[in-house]
């Protein structure tokens, strides 16, 4: 397509817009006389769409004509499902399309966000990196390296922990920041207090950066705790970002996999697991794990 030929069409597109309202006709005068378009010009469009994501247009059915137009709609508020969409065509209606990506985008939001350092400093908690060094990118690519911990967050762990304890406490970013940042505050005093009532001793607890469930080898290596709790965010789903998992096992060292480990997922307010419940729950599991003296499939054989 020549320059001309371009500028003929972005012209007519202009000219539409200004029809449907979403630009000012002053801003067309000039397509008038047939000049050029001019590259670069400012053009004020007036955008003005609802927000998608309300509960609202969630659960309103987008189907022509349903067979049950009561059903549907009651079927719809009962899950996080994508139904009732309906169709353009062969494609999904404008507004099914607008909060998919809007959904999207928290999940993206919630990947490449860092949880925000104030809330690890209110807490408490000192921070350690894996070995991933290259940012997000790496930390997607390279899962291995998320699973273990580098030197120097070895050397501080060594200095600054206090080891053999009966629970560790650690906190890690996994593939959601907003997971941890919406349930940290709530789940760890339930753990602190928990620990107290039921006479166990807590470890140091820290923050781990770039983190991966298997980190827990390591720090069973170092530490040597009784049980050991991560509390790390889950993978995000379309519009769920703030869904958190508290992994737990008995002794880790190295060499463990998952089926040494327990796991309590979908913590989070308004729909999963309450995190001041999980939190309970979490140190009912580990009394039951030091006292079985195991976790995942050895506890249950045991």
């Amino acid at each position: 397509m020549s320059e001309k030929q371009l500028d003929v069409l972005i012209n007519e597109v202009i000219k539409q817009l200004a029809n449907e309202g979403l630009i000012s006709r002053k801003s067309t005068d000039h397509l008038n006389d047939s000049k050029p378009f001019i590259k670069n010009e400012f053009l004020p469009i007036k955008i003005d769409l609802v927000d998608p994501t309300t509960e609202k247009l969630r659960t309103t059915p987008r189907v022509n004509h349903p067979r049950d137009s009561e059903a549907l709609p009651a079927l719809m508020a009962t899950t996080t499902a994508r139904l009732g969409v309906g169709r353009a065509g062969v494609r999904p209606r404008i507004e099914a399309l607008l909060l998919f990506q809007s959904d999207f985008a928290v999940s993206q939001d919630a990947l490449n966000k860092e949880v925000d350092p104030t809330i690890l400093d209110t807490l408490g908690f000192f921070s350690v990196n894996t070995l991933i060094h290259g940012g997000k990118t790496d930390y997607l690519l390279r899962p291995d390296l998320g699973r273990s911990l580098s030197k120097e967050a070895v050397n501080i762990i060594n200095q600054r922990c206090i080891k053999k304890p009966d629970i560790q406490i650690c906190v890690g970013d996994g593939l959601s920041a907003t997971a941890v940042e919406a349930n940290i505050k709530k789940i760890f005093p339930v753990l602190v207090a928990g620990c107290q009532n039921a006479g166990l001793s807590t470890g140091t607890p820290f923050f781990i950066q770039n983190c991966r469930v298997g980190v827990m080898n390591d720090i069973g290596d170092i530490i040597q705790p009784e049980v050991l709790i991560l509390l790390i965010g889950e993978r995000p789903g379309l519009g769920r970002a703030e869904s958190m998992s508290a992994y737990m096992a008995y002794h880790p060292n190295h060499g463990q996999t998952d089926a040494n480990r327990e796991v309590i997922c979908n913590i989070f307010d308004n729909g999963g697991t309450n995190p001041l419940e999980a939190g309970a729950y979490a140190i009912r599991l580990a009394q039951e794990m030091i006292k079985k003296k195991g976790s995942g499939v050895s506890q249950k054989t045991n």
